[in-house]
């Protein structure tokens, strides 16, 4: 009897004897009161022996024979020696046995017979602890998801993560995943909490400078990529960056994003959300809740935040940088956009370099290291200005679109000279060709 039946029997003979009853015996033995009264007639007829199974000692009546199995296992070891499990129950078909893909490996592995293909032990996994404090750690990450319901555009959420609390310290929805939101969330977790010690994020080209383009002349005389400008707001904060090579390692985050997924996306249909705004608008309600609900305790009691170093501006750091030489005519230019630098104590700045910085608020700002210069957009210039008058539908005329070609009249002067091209052309070659013949 197995330690099993051997405890039934044990508390069918208290039943039996009176000291328990039907109901805690069910209790017991994790069974109904009508499977302990179906044991207990049993017990009562025949003993405890009645509580083995009946078919103990059996064979399967499907159980193939022992010819068959030891020819198995010879064609294995045999003509079919080294093929796999699957390859040889075909081979085996060919061959006229037909037997199922289960049997053949457990008829094998009974025999002795190992498969011939050796497959890698899964490698040992654990679960990292957490940071022991607040600050020590943050994990940044994006999602792409439509959280809308197709009530609006599909955003991405990008958002930051306390290691040590799993509380989001930052969360803004964006339109694609950009460098712009990653630096919102930065300046709105140092407003909040501090200055972390490190960040995780991947290897998105917003935190890591791709290797796959060439070194600049600049970057090979200092034997190093420029950092990306997420980067650099990190150096200027002093805070360590840590790139993940998969998804796993930031599992905290990633964790995260299918609760919001679930909780958040039935938060903005309640809320009727159907653009950009107004999700943010409800993040920023969710997220404090989200806090209090699913935050922990950290290990260590002390936060690891950091207050920001003194003398630095959040908004000059968590914001796009530029380094640009003043033209002659005191200029810089920024995409489309040329500023005009002004003059200080009748001297200009011309071939000096400049940091230009546009804000999360679209304001620029110019700075030549030892303070903030007050700018004007500058006049047009000619190049502009023409520009400009084609685009007004000059001379009455469609402005042409990009790519586009115009083909001129037929009484155009260029036409006439194209169309005299031609002809001198087919002249000389019917004069070739009659010179030829004749």
């Amino acid at each position: 009897m197995s330690i099993e039946e051997q405890r039934r029997a044990m508390v069918l003979t208290r039943v039996v004897a009176g000291s328990l009853s039907m109901a805690e015996a069910a209790t017991l033995l994790g069974l109904s009161e009508r499977s302990v009264w179906r044991l207990r007639r049993r017990f009562l007829a025949d003993g405890p022996a009645r509580l083995v199974h009946g078919n103990r000692g059996r064979l399967p009546a499907r159980r193939l024979d022992d010819a068959v199995r030891a020819r198995i296992v010879e064609l294995a070891g045999g003509r079919f020696s080294g093929a796999n499990d699957c390859h040889l129950v075909d081979l085996l078909a060919e061959d006229g046995l037909v037997v199922s893909r289960a049997t053949v490996p457990r008829i094998l592995r009974a025999a002795g017979c190992p498969s011939p293909r050796h497959r890698r032990s899964p490698r040992h996994r654990s679960r990292r602890d957490r940071m022991p404090q607040a600050g020590l750690l943050l994990q940044l990450d994006g999602s792409r998801h439509d959280w809308l319901e197709s009530r609006g555009p599909r955003l991405t959420l990008v958002g930051a993560v306390d290691d040590a609390t799993g509380i989001l310290t930052g969360a803004t929805f964006r339109e694609q995943e950009d460098v712009a939101g990653y630096l919102e969330i930065l300046r709105d977790t140092v407003r909040r909490h501090g200055v972390p010690a490190a960040v995780y994020h991947d290897r998105h080209t917003i935190f890591v400078a791709s290797t796959r383009t060439p070194l600049t002349l600049e970057e090979q005389l200092v034997d190093r990529r420029t950092p990306t400008q997420f980067g650099r707001a990190l150096a200027e904060l002093g805070i360590s960056s840590i790139a993940a090579w998969t998804p796993q390692a930031k599992g905290r985050i990633e964790r995260v994003w299918g609760t919001l997924q679930d909780r958040l996306v039935t938060e903005l249909r309640i809320a009727g959300a159907a653009d950009r705004e107004a999700a943010n608008r409800v993040l920023r309600r969710f997220v404090a809740r989200f806090n209090r609900r699913f935050a922990v305790p950290p290990t260590d009691a002390t936060p690891a935040w950091r207050p920001l170093p003194a003398g630095v501006r959040l908004e000059a750091v968590c914001c796009l940088k530029f380094r640009r030489v003043v033209a002659p005519d005191n200029t810089v230019r920024v995409g489309p956009t040329i500023l005009q630098l002004p003059a200080t104590r009748g001297r200009g700045y011309a071939h000096r370099r400049v940091d230009i910085e546009v804000r999360l608020d679209g304001r620029l700002v110019v700075w030549d290291g030892t303070g903030e210069l007050l700018v004007r957009e500058a006049p047009a210039d000619p190049g502009q200005l023409r520009a400009l008058a084609d685009a007004r539908l000059d001379l009455g005329h469609t402005a042409p679109t990009a790519g586009s070609v115009q083909k001129p009249p037929r009484d155009h002067p260029w036409a006439q000279v194209r169309r005299g091209t031609k002809l001198y052309d087919q002249i000389k070659r019917e004069r070739l060709t009659g010179s030829q013949s004749s």
